[in-house]
């Protein structure tokens, strides 16, 4: 960032933790004075709330709600409170297990997903007044990502999915489709868009699982 003309620091926080969370957002403050745009990325332990609805802990639920919802709710709070001339707020999602149910095993972080992105629209309003756009970016599969975390095969399978045409465009996102998105949100000429989630998934979310795919790209 330096070598861009800007300057920048790194902060080690937990957004799980009200207290980390409010460490962060007084740094913030006490380096820079105010904020244009705050973009929540936190994932959590994902591996650690990985558990079917039958199985699955109240204390996984919990962890899962604590690094999504909840670490939204307390992070637009503060960063809003220093956003003074308006600002971009933006939300890192995931619709399909928000929206679905058949991944069993991400029972506790689809609905986490689900209430971020409720979050959202709540905020959308409440902060629209004042010049502050909040929306959500919802990727697709994306290498780079938590996807490298699983075992080889599995990653292969997935791209090999992609490529099938279940992703229309036929490959797998990268951080640099994403990041795009985030700076499309962010810009000055999105000023009138708030309270939406956007797919970036190569048109993923345009697919229909009720026919073979022979018959959809037929």
């Amino acid at each position: 960032m330096r070598e861009r003309g800007a300057d920048g620091f790194v902060i080690q926080a937990d957004v799980s933790r009200p207290e980390d969370n409010a460490r962060l957002f007084q740094q913030v403050q006490r380096e820079f004075g105010q904020l244009d745009i705050f973009v929540a990325n936190a994932l959590g332990d994902l591996f650690a709330v990985l558990a079917p609805p039958m199985e699955l802990k109240v204390e996984q639920w919990n962890m899962a709600q604590a690094s999504q919802g909840r670490a939204f709710l307390e992070g637009v709070q503060a960063a809003a409170q220093l956003m003074p001339d308006g600002g971009r707020i933006v939300a890192i999602t995931y619709t399909p297990g928000g929206g679905a149910g058949s991944w069993q095993s991400y029972a506790a972080q689809g609905p986490a997903k689900a209430a971020l992105e409720s979050l959202v629209r709540y905020f959308a309003v409440a902060l629209a007044k004042r010049g502050i756009t909040v929306n959500s970016i919802s990727p697709g599969l994306t290498e780079d990502s938590i996807i490298n975390a699983l075992p080889p095969a599995a990653q292969e399978m997935i791209r090999q999915w992609c490529a099938s045409g279940w992703t229309p465009m036929g490959r797998m996102g990268t951080t640099e489709d994403i990041g795009n998105a985030v700076a499309l949100l962010c810009s000055p000429e999105a000023g009138w868009i708030t309270g939406q989630t956007i797919a970036a998934d190569g048109g993923a979310s345009l697919m229909n699982s009720d026919f073979p795919l022979a018959i959809q790209l037929g």
